[in-house]
């Protein structure tokens, strides 16, 4: 995981990103519903597809660790790490690579630079599956280099590796199509991730239904966090927590550090798992989970002890468990079906720094009660997508989160689809989009949003 030690002023830091920025469209999510770029299908579809999903099988931790042994060798044999620009990241692609050939994947190496040296990325594409719906998962590949980098981020790479190689045991059939990626130079900046994700053209972007991603997930000291900027893909993973018995918190420690962030800027739905960083276990945390209150979840972050002494093997077993439990549940559900659609095209300014305001639509001619999956279509221009607040209001007023504001989040722009569990409000009457600019220097307006029933 990237270690983001300074930042800037909010003022600077528009100013300094708005060139990079201004060209790039999506969606920060928080709340209760699905986002997703518009058009693209949310990575979560209702609950009726997702009780077709097939079971996962259990992820042979052995095998997990036994990728782990092979970055430790690598790493020995080459200086000691496996950091970008060194022999040991490209021995360690090369050993996922030659896996992933084996088992029936196509892969493409995608080569980059970056401080002078080239990077690559690793894509791997599972045959199949609706390929405009597209259900990925990947980790960064490269150390740093002071050391192997076996917690951050073997773990995260042989979790997703094996569960890749998992796919290809069972013969899976996805509905989705299934995609995985290894990244370089993510201790860089996320320079590997952000190359991939700026060099897809937007029609491409919006056929991928989510990116779920893994860093860290076998620290020593372990918390159990779980991403919540996409609450389907969340909901995925803490509903399989929450089966066995285990606890999870919202993932903080690592919010734009890692990256989920170079998807997310561009508005893919994304989700993830953790288990802690520099970051010390609370008292709290350690009775529901374990392990020593005060410590750091993993004391050789960043440093030469990050080798295969340092991963916990229940943290690493039910992650590497997990992932696969979702790409079985998101790559199997059957899309939504089609409906009917109302929508409303007038402008609404949004005020800079003001009170919320309100498009509304009216439903009518419907019987009984909203879908449990009732789309939301949003496209409103702004020039920093972060400041905005966006909320569903249903005819008795009932709010329903589709966005909170971020800081980080720098985009223009929030042009997504949103689901929400609306199956409680009654189908007719007026429906309103609320939307609030929270903080100063930018404008913009609701363009349109519609429901889709």
């Amino acid at each position: 995981m990237t270690d983001l030690r300074f930042s800037l002023p909010k003022s600077t830091f528009r100013r300094t990103t708005a060139l990079v920025a201004v060209t790039l469209a999506g969606l920060l999510a928080a709340g209760s519903p699905t986002s997703a770029e518009d058009g693209a299908g949310g990575a979560g579809t209702a609950a009726s597809g997702q009780a077709r999903a097939l079971a996962a099988p259990d992820i042979p931790l052995a095998n997990v660790k036994a990728h782990l042994t092979q970055f430790q060798s690598i790493a020995t044999a080459n200086g000691g790490n496996r950091a970008h620009g060194r022999p040991g990241y490209r021995a360690s692609l090369d050993y996922v690579k030659a896996k992933l050939d084996a088992a029936g994947f196509t892969t493409t190496v995608q080569q980059f630079t970056s401080s002078g040296s080239t990077g690559y990325n690793l894509i791997a594409d599972w045959p199949g599956g609706d390929a405009d719906r597209i259900v990925m998962a990947g980790a960064h590949l490269d150390s740093v280099s002071s050391g192997a980098g076996i917690n951050d981020n073997g773990s995260g790479s042989a979790a997703v590796l094996e569960t890749a190689l998992a796919v290809s045991r069972a013969q899976l059939q996805p509905t989705k199509h299934l995609r995985f990626a290894w990244w370089g130079a993510e201790e860089l900046g996320l320079v590997g991730s952000r190359y991939y994700v700026n060099n897809l053209p937007a029609a491409d972007r919006s056929k991928i239904s989510g990116y779920i991603n893994l860093d860290m997930v076998g620290s020593p000291n372990p918390g159990y966090f779980v991403y919540d900027d996409d609450p389907a893909i969340e909901k995925v993973f803490k509903d399989w927590y929450a089966g066995i018995g285990v606890a999870t918190e919202i993932e903080t420690e690592g919010d734009g550090r890692s990256d989920h962030a170079s998807f997310k800027n561009v508005g893919i739905p994304v989700g993830g798992l953790f288990t802690g960083a520099s970051r010390a276990k609370t008292a709290a945390q350690a009775a529901k989970w374990g392990g020593t209150s005060g410590q750091a979840f993993d004391r050789c972050y960043h440093s030469s002890c990050d080798s295969t002494t340092n991963i916990n093997d229940t943290a690493l077993d039910r992650n590497s468990d997990a992932l696969a439990h979702a790409i079985w549940t998101l790559g199997t559900e059957e899309p939504l079906p089609p409906g009917e659609v109302y929508e409303s095209t007038g402008d609404v300014a949004v005020p800079d720094n003001g009170a919320a305001v309100a498009s509304t639509l009216t439903v009518s001619g419907r019987t009984g009660n909203a879908p449990a999956a009732l789309r939301v279509g949003v496209d409103i221009k702004h020039t920093w997508r972060g400041d905005l607040v966006v909320d569903l209001l249903a005819p008795d007023g009932t709010a329903y989160r589709l966005k909170n504001s971020s800081s980080s989040d720098s985009a223009d722009n929030v042009i997504a689809t949103y689901t929400v569990d609306a199956s409680s409000e009654t189908a007719d009457g007026n429906w309103r989009l609320r939307v609030q600019d929270v903080a100063a220097q930018d404008t913009g307006y609701i363009d349109s949003w519609k429901l889709t029933f």
